[in-house]
């Protein structure tokens, strides 16, 4: 009572800033755990596709399943989150997800693993939970940056890819405590012992007087934004940048070992290059929207993405003509190595890391009162977007032949939202005043007056 009595009277701001770090921090560890959970199969396919003698879309759908259910749930996640606070909602993620994650080490045939993997996907919804509950405590001039930290914890699909290779290898065969078997069935016995852990450290560790501001609010209310099709379209951009993450996070490890002849290890650490940059550079993403505006760094994200999956979507080969006199020549001989792919690939996750906090960014300027149900929807769309492309993937190579058909699917996803987004700009800026059409943010929210013009004299 003391303490407490000393910290109110030292002032409401500390108090306030102490809470927010510890939310902020400990959402972000949390959120990190769990997404590691999520795209763990990335890492566990090839094993598991080994043992179990699947076919790639078999192991596809395996990704998937973890993918849609890490999905489903976001908008109610959200909502949820904005009615009873975030304290209480991750830490149930928590503890949730940590059962069917140990049930994944005693799974017996392809049917089970499909379930489970559906199971363990129930923690990406902490995405949703985090960012209403970070949202709620964070003050607007530093959403930005606090939301796109949180959103860094997208840098735990690449846990797996650096603790999985060599604990696979170093236990494979070995028994623990008489019933924990080695080799791939470790790692989900690992991740579950941590998220119950987790589990524990968000509950006592964060603010028990926890911010809930959809509390009493009318549930009609708190899904009238839904309506906006401005909704609707920042879930599609969401899908192109964080949709497409998950579902190359769980991709690229087994697309590197098929087309460029690299063992495991070498192919989670190359994948961990490209995961990185589109998870650490978040915060930088926010920062960038504070200070430039979100709408203009989606217009980089989309054009930089477009110009490296233009690239990486041209399938190694040449032209060959025929000619009159039957003979035939070969022509434009093209082909990608792996160190020319890994840096294009870096790049996509640069630009994508970039972007998802900038659609993030929009949501509590437009929607203060209704994130977490805005948030969970767009979310939740995005996350779709990690269950529908993987198969999607596995069908366009089987169809065409080509692996690098995978970015021919990325770069139409791409070109559509970009060709979306600018036709709502150019549309929204000769609404309001044609001669602004060389503008990017709204101009009603900016009245500044323009450089080295004097400022409109004021009564």
């Amino acid at each position: 009572m003391v303490g407490r009595a000393r910290l109110v009277e030292n002032g409401v701001l500390m108090s306030e800033t102490t809470g927010q770090d510890r939310v902020l921090w400990l959402s972000t560890v949390g959120f990190t755990l769990m997404f590691a959970v999520w795209l763990m199969f990335g890492i566990l396919g090839k094993p598991i596709q080994e043992e179990f003698g699947l076919t790639e879309v078999q192991l596809s759908w395996i990704v998937a399943a973890a993918a849609l259910n890490g999905s489903l749930w976001r908008l109610p996640t959200g909502m949820i989150t904005d009615r009873i606070g975030g304290r209480k909602v991750m830490t149930f993620l928590l503890a949730a997800t940590a059962v069917p994650a140990y049930l994944v080490s005693r799974a017996d045939s392809y049917a089970m693993l499909v379930v489970l993997a559906f199971f363990v996907g129930f923690g990406g919804n902490s995405f949703s939970a985090g960012i209403a509950w970070n949202s709620a405590w964070q003050p607007r001039e530093r959403q930005g940056f606090a939301l796109g930290l949180f959103g860094a914890g997208n840098v735990g699909a690449s846990v797996t890819k650096f603790i999985g290779p060599p604990l696979i290898a170093g236990t494979a065969g070995a028994t623990y405590f008489g019933f924990v078997d080695g080799g791939w069935r470790l790692v989900p016995v690992v991740y579950a012992v941590l998220l119950l852990v987790m589990a524990a450290l968000v509950w006592f560790g964060t603010p028990e007087q926890d911010r809930a501001p959809g509390t009493g609010q009318p549930l009609r209310q708190q899904v009238r934004p839904l309506r906006s099709m401005r909704v609707w379209r920042f879930s599609l951009y969401y899908v192109a940048v964080f949709g497409a993450y998950v579902a190359l996070a769980a991709w690229l490890p087994t697309y590197y070992m098929d087309n460029f002849d690299v063992s495991l290890q070498s192919a989670a650490l190359l994948t961990a290059t490209y995961i990185f940059p589109a998870s650490l550079l978040r915060p930088f993403g926010g920062h960038l929207s504070d200070r430039f505006g979100a709408r203009r760094v989606i217009y980089w994200t989309f054009g930089a993405m477009l110009v490296v999956t233009g690239i990486l979507m041209m399938p190694n080969g040449h032209i060959v003509i025929s000619h009159p006199d039957g003979t035939q020549s070969e022509h434009l001989a093209y082909s990608i190595g792996v160190v020319p792919f890994a840096v294009l690939v870096f790049l996509l996750g640069c630009a994508m890391g970039v972007g998802k906090a900038a659609v993030f960014k929009h949501i509590p300027e437009y929607f203060p009162d209704n994130v977490g149900a805005v948030g969970g929807l767009v979310g939740m769309l995005g996350g779709l977007g990690g269950f529908f492309l993987p198969p999607l993937f596995a069908y366009t190579k089987a169809w065409s032949g080509f692996p690098s058909s995978t970015f021919f699917v990325l770069f139409v996803l791409t070109l559509v939202c970009a060709v979306w987004m600018h036709w709502t700009v150019v549309r929204m800026l000769h609404a309001e005043s044609p001669e602004l059409a060389g503008r990017l943010e709204n101009p009603s929210d900016d009245r500044r007056p323009a450089p080295g013009l004097a400022p409109a004299p004021t009564a």
